[in-house]
């Protein structure tokens, strides 16, 4: 008989004392955090739009330096009736735009009939030649294009860090969610066999006549309790893992079979980490948080918008100059008689008057990038103060796991005096279950703290944007 009660103390000591996951079962499957973010970065469809996103801000920078490629084209007009030749235009070109505006052409002419334009020349001609557009050399369209999808795939990067670290922040929320439920699990299982052992302890000693009949209903009652709260820790755990399996994934893109068999690794869990980051150093790294580097490159954006916008304050002229040559041959060196007799010059002027569309086109841009710099200095400040709350957060649930576990430490050794009077006679097998409660609600509730803590964890890494 002293054998049977040792065995049931240090069994049920053992169950509060500590959870461990189900081992040596090849039927079952762990799944340990770092497996489970590793998945979620690499198959979650958020995970894999924002590479996309990504890859399209890629595409788009190429698509901008398109603006600068060369570029080859030729025009054909004929016209030939009633057996006459009335003209022949032929007139391919090659253009090359530069990155300061200005284009470099050369082409050939080719000009035969009886008809032609007076001021075409017949016969073949060539030339070469630059358009400049004086308004445009410090700045054109073309290149801003081209540095607003720079700063586009640059700011498209940083987005995709924030949604890899929103992402996981929800998936580890789920995960620890996930850990917390079937640790509850695993605790109100031991309970329901210590309970089980208890009724059969007590039937035995009421066989012997050493205990009346109403302490072996006292006994079942007890463990009817924890078979109800088994029922729904079961529950609970098992639709945690139907949330938890919306963050995996396949290769393939379809979604993983969930499975009750996939249980989570606790090690972590049990041993909670004592190694809190700096909060200096969260808040000093503060400026290379993907939210503020984001809105940088956005402010870049509009500050070439503006620089734009401040274009077309400007006058427009262009002016233009071709050198000539007879035949498709052109002379090895360049002398004065050729520039003053065989060359062809344009040039263009153009300004509004009262300039209003420019000059509300660049109002708006400034206020566009004021606003953008008021959301800056708001979003800085809303970081740094969930980082710190996240912080306290981590600093006040560390005390609480501490006192906890030192009331549960005493609640086991009170449970274990009484189990000592009950032995003795001293004491009923009511108080015994009321010690024995109390012990499975500081368990409980110990577990929940745990799961807080990680949660919080999570929260401080996810406010400083660094679990990505």
């Amino acid at each position: 008989m002293i054998k049977v009660r040792s065995r049931f103390l240090l069994v049920w000591v053992f169950v509060l004392l500590s959870v461990r996951s189900i081992a040596n079962d090849s039927t079952r499957h762990v799944l340990t955090k770092d497996d489970f973010i590793n998945i979620v970065k690499q198959y979650h469809p958020i995970a894999r739009q924002a590479d996309l996103q990504v890859a399209r801000a890629k595409a788009n920078v190429q698509q901008s330096r398109g603006a600068f490629d060369p570029e080859i084209g030729a025009m054909l007009d004929r016209k030939a009736f009633d057996g006459k030749l009335y003209y022949s235009y032929f007139k391919p070109e090659l253009t090359i735009p530069t990155w300061y505006g200005i284009d470099i052409k050369a082409g050939v002419e080719e000009i035969v009939g009886g008809r032609v334009s007076s001021e075409s020349t017949l016969g073949q001609t060539s030339y070469i030649g630059i358009k400049v557009p004086a308004n445009q050399l410090l700045f054109d369209k073309r290149r801003a294009a081209l540095r607003q999808a720079q700063a586009l795939q640059q700011q498209t990067a940083e987005e995709r860090k924030l949604a890899v670290n929103n992402l996981l922040y929800d998936g580890l929320a789920a995960y620890w969610n996930w850990v917390e439920k079937y640790c509850s699990y695993k605790i109100i299982s031991s309970a329901v066999s210590v309970g089980e052992e208890r009724v059969r302890f007590v039937k035995l000693e009421f066989e012997q006549g050493l205990r009346p009949a109403i302490d072996t209903i006292e006994a079942i009652t007890q463990l009817q309790t924890f078979y109800f709260q088994e029922n729904a820790a079961l529950l609970a755990f098992r639709n945690a893992g139907i949330e938890l399996s919306n963050f995996l994934w396949l290769e393939n893109n379809s979604p993983v079979e969930w499975s009750d068999l996939i249980l989570p690794d606790t090690t972590d869990f049990d041993q909670v980490a004592g190694i809190i980051p700096d909060l200096n150093a969260l808040l000093s790294a503060v400026d290379e948080h993907p939210k503020l580097k984001s809105i940088n490159y956005k402010m870049d954006i509009l500050t070439i918008e503006r620089k734009l916008k401040a274009q077309s304050l400007m006058p427009k002229m262009s002016l233009s100059g071709n050198i000539l040559s007879k035949g498709y041959n052109y002379p090895q060196e360049l002398n004065l008689p050729l520039l003053e007799n065989n060359h062809k010059v344009g040039f263009s002027f153009a300004m509004p008057l009262f300039l209003r569309d420019a000059r509300g086109a660049y109002s708006a841009a400034k206020l566009k990038i004021f606003e953008t710099d008021l959301d800056r200095s708001n979003t800085r400040l809303q970081i740094e103060n969930k980082t710190r709350s996240y912080y306290n957060e981590l600093l006040a649930l560390m005390q609480q796991l501490n006192i906890m576990t030192s009331m549960s430490t005493n609640i086991i050794k009170l449970y274990q005096g009484e189990r000592l009077k009950f032995e003795t006679g001293e004491s009923s097998l009511f108080l015994l279950n009321a010690r024995q409660s109390k012990v499975l609600e500081t368990a409980q509730k110990l577990i929940e703290l745990k799961a807080k803590w990680q949660k919080a964890y999570v929260s401080l890494l996810w406010s400083s944007a660094t679990l990505y």
